[in-house]
């Protein structure tokens, strides 16, 4: 199996040719099948990815549930921990506090499920934002073509050169310094999923754009425009189906780069504010306490945070290998 790559528009290159080879592929036996059938059953022979499918599902299913059957909220303080963090706050069956707790008598329990779902859900909400809006860009750019692919295209490539991280700190410091918008209810969960989401789609309108022109000459576009057919209902109708290959793969390895956004600049103590949590903020909080022999504090966030990357970057290279048409 292949290494996990980091970067999204530079793992979705291999199997860009997915979308020209057609809906059936042979097998073996002169049939023929879906080309969503043939990934499926790649997908499920790499047992790497089936693996980290499984855990992913296990993590979210424990974010859905964990806060439900916990013995204390994520906001609730044990009083009877506080001064004594070191000996009274560790993991602990009895003291209801499996994690532990944090430095300020919280359940760490409690905590680590609230700041997975919050960082699962930024992740997943970005990645859809920024496919849906790259995609589309660059489906309408391809299909445009002349002056209009031109200056879409140059557009993509003045805001590319823009820091995309110091954007998006920006945002949030305007966002926490102005009192209206402090007032609005949610605005800093709306903040992460507009800016995270604003500056993520590039690639992806690249990708988009590149696929579009191999194909908008095809003879299924070309009937379409005979008979009639408005442009933008065949860039959606007949243009787009034929990127979700690409887009399904790039998405899966765009989301744990969005929780890396979210958990930096949670971090930074500009994301997910108190007392709302986030894998950023935990492992913020955590951090400061490592010299008070209190490892757990750090330890149960960074173990759901690197498995969670690794089971969508493990999941993001199966996919990418099941729909590779050179695999095939």
């Amino acid at each position: 199996m292949r290494a996990p790559k980091m970067h999204p528009a530079a793992a979705a290159e291999p199997f860009v040719e997915a979308a020209e080879t057609g809906v059936l592929v042979a097998d073996e036996e002169g049939g023929g099948r879906s080309l969503w059938q043939d990934a499926r059953r790649r997908f499920f022979q790499n047992k790497v990815a089936v693996a980290s499918l499984v855990w992913l599902a296990i993590v979210a299913a424990m974010a859905l549930i964990g806060p439900l059957v916990a013995p204390w909220d994520y906001e609730s303080v044990d009083w009877s921990v506080l001064g004594n963090i070191r000996e009274a706050g560790r993991p602990s069956i009895e003291s209801g506090h499996w994690f532990g707790t944090d430095e300020l008598g919280r359940d760490l329990f409690a905590r680590t499920m609230q700041g997975t779902q919050i960082s699962l859900m930024v992740g997943i909400v970005g990645a859809l934002a920024a496919v849906v809006i790259g995609t589309l860009y660059g489906a309408i750019s391809g299909y445009a073509g002349g002056r209009v692919d031109g200056f879409m295209m140059r557009l993509v490539d003045i805001l590319v050169s823009i820091p995309y991280m110091f954007v998006l700190i920006l945002l949030l410091v305007v966002v926490q310094a102005s009192a209206f918008l402090q007032s609005i209810p949610g605005i800093q969960f709306i903040a992460l999923f507009v800016g995270i989401g604003a500056i993520s789609w590039f690639d992806m309108a690249r990708i988009a754009r590149g696929q579009t022109l191999s194909l908008k000459n095809r003879e299924f576009v070309e009937a379409a425009i005979a008979t009639g057919v408005r442009p933008f209902r065949i860039v959606t109708r007949h243009i787009v189906p034929n990127l979700m290959g690409i887009v399904v793969v790039y998405a899966t390895l765009l989301v744990p780069n969005m929780i890396i956004f979210e958990s930096f600049v949670s971090f930074l103590g500009l994301g997910v504010q108190e007392p709302a949590t986030s894998w950023g903020a935990l492992l913020n909080d955590g951090a400061e306490t490592l010299t008070r022999g209190t490892l757990w504090q750090i330890g149960f966030p960074l173990f759901f945070f690197v498995t969670t990357l690794f089971a969508f970057f493990f999941i993001g290279d199966g996919l990418r290998d099941a729909l590779d048409p050179k695999d095939r």
